[in-house]
């Protein structure tokens, strides 16, 4: 065979194995609304970058005449490529062969792209789309999920992890996703459940459908589990790459700087007006964080779920911050199990990657009820506390209006370990609310002593002042000072340098 004759070779089998499982297949995925895994990678990295990895392996199982249906590159794509110029590793499962399924050989695909990601400090992005284990090879493919997750917890913290649900994620296949960082779904597309509806039907009875049960409407409003959705394959691939640009690559290097139009000394006048002269009177806490952050851009996470507190990204003077305030628009902005936890795994994730963070404080305490005593507030709220205590990057704190009780406490206090607490002049610091605490402190006294009363704890502590007086509070700010004010806070603590005492690691309450 001449050397023509081999190039010409190797380009029909490089050929053949871009097809997967065949064109029909393909069409399959298309008439189901759906890209193909190659598709995919082309959309989310930038162009002609992707470069394939075990293109050509195939699997060696033997049972149920596996041996005679074999397919280059058995069902996941992997490879690296670049999102805006930086390497990113990313795999895809690849429907169009036997549904996706994971075989023994492709997990060690997924297992070396992820040992590549790791080794070389870059972020690694799953695209799923997959029936499961493959049933074929039993306990082998089993041992490849396995896999898979060991190396998901060793690159927990130290490279950002995504993983985007394309379409059914089942069974034990869910739980790589739920070891990453972030998970994307598609609305109408993607579902994850650990058990599908033929099985929860004959042991609970429920007649659900897939999207019912774990579609992505549920998981990003009921379960937490969710933390973007895309109303299609392409939006949600792009929020991928608008998330990575906040990020660095490892928990060793810095979260990329980028030039921005505007000032730092701008005033942020429109907050006077958002926020009511009236404390028990609701205002939306997006519009304030819009209102201080760079070109008014902010990127929530989690928008659905837990709506009384809010977290995402932003930037200040160029600078990737990570933001967590209490909503007074959804339940007074009260913390209550759901909240606690999405503001401490956010917190936790900022942490790892030397993400600075902004908290806006409106808080009137926990959620009270059996429901939330019974389901264990005391060990979620407790979440936030210790997050923000271990947490060593620059910590800014700012007291919008309301901060009670333990919720003050354990929303980046000066006890807490905030390098920096400001507070506008109307910010009420205290244990509770003036008619809270005269019920307590004056239950035996007449309606016009009560009404006295009231204005006297008022009058000590609906200020910020007996806090400043004592440190907690190290400026009191105008509104329209907060975005300046916030950039010189993180000017000062840019060289900041922390570390918890040696462990191997904490307890953290779960």
């Amino acid at each position: 065979m001449s050397l023509k004759d081999i190039f010409q070779e190797f380009i029909e089998k490089d050929k053949a194995a871009e097809l997967g499982g065949g064109e029909k297949a393909i069409e399959k995925q298309k008439n189901a609304g759906k890209q193909t895994a190659r598709e995919r990678i082309d959309m989310l990295l930038d162009d002609n970058s992707f470069a394939e990895i075990d293109k050509f392996v195939l699997h060696d199982s033997h049972n149920y005449n596996m041996q005679n249906k074999r397919m280059p590159g058995d069902g996941v794509v992997a490879g690296y490529g670049k999102i805006e110029g930086r390497l990113v590793y990313v795999y895809a499962y690849d429907f169009t062969v036997y549904g996706g399924s994971l075989s023994r050989t492709n997990a060690n695909k997924i297992v070396k792209v992820q040992k590549l990601a790791l080794k070389n400090g870059a972020p690694i992005i799953a695209l799923n789309d997959s029936g499961g284990a493959r049933i074929q090879e039993g306990v082998m493919a089993l041992s490849g999920y396995s896999e898979i997750f060991n190396q998901n917890v060793k690159s927990s913290g130290v490279i950002p992890q995504i993983s985007a649900i394309l379409g059914p994620c089942a069974g034990g296949a869910c739980y790589s996703p739920a070891l990453t960082d972030y998970i994307f779904m598609v609305k109408d597309e993607s579902y994850m459940f650990v058990t599908g509806p033929d099985v929860v039907k004959a042991v609970t009875h429920e007649e659900l459908t897939k999207e019912e049960l774990g579609g992505a409407s549920v998981h990003s409003s009921k379960s937490g589990v969710a933390h973007f959705v895309g109303n299609d394959e392409e939006e949600t691939l792009m929020m991928i790459r608008e998330l990575i640009s906040f990020l660095p690559s490892n928990n060793m290097e810095d979260p990329p700087i980028t030039t921005t139009r505007d000032t730092s000394t701008r005033k942020t006048t429109g907050i006077e007006e958002l926020i009511p002269e009236d404390s028990n009177i609701p205002y939306d806490i997006k519009q304030l964080i819009e209102e201080v952050v760079d070109e008014n851009y902010f990127f929530e996470v989690m928008t659905q779920f837990a709506q009384n507190v809010v977290i995402g990204f932003a930037r200040m003077a160029g600078q990737p911050v990570g933001i967590v305030a209490n909503q007074p628009a959804y339940l007074a902005g009260v913390l209550d199990i759901d909240a606690s936890d999405k503001a401490a795994r956010f917190i936790r994730f900022c942490d790892c990657f030397d993400i600075p963070l902004i908290t806006f404080v409106d808080v009137p305490g926990f959620l009270p009820g059996r429901d939330q005593e019974h389901n264990g507030i005391i060990r979620h709220g407790a979440k936030i506390m210790y997050a923000y205590v271990e947490a060593t990057v620059p910590k800014i704190t700012l007291i919008t209006r309301k901060a009670y009780g333990g919720a003050y406490v354990v929303m980046s206090s000066k006890e807490s370990g905030a390098d920096l607490n400001l507070a506008y002049p109307n910010a009420e610091i205290a244990v509770m609310g003036a008619e809270g605490a005269v019920n307590i402190l004056y239950r035996s006294s007449n309606e016009e002593e009560r009404k006295e009363a009231i204005k006297e704890y008022s009058n000590l502590f609906t200020n910020p002042y007996r806090a400043a007086e004592k440190g907690y509070i190290d400026e009191i700010i105008l509104p329209a000072d907060t975005r300046l004010k916030i950039i010189q806070g993180l000017e000062m603590t840019a060289n900041k340098t922390e570390s918890n005492p040696p462990k191997k690691h904490g307890n953290s309450p779960l």
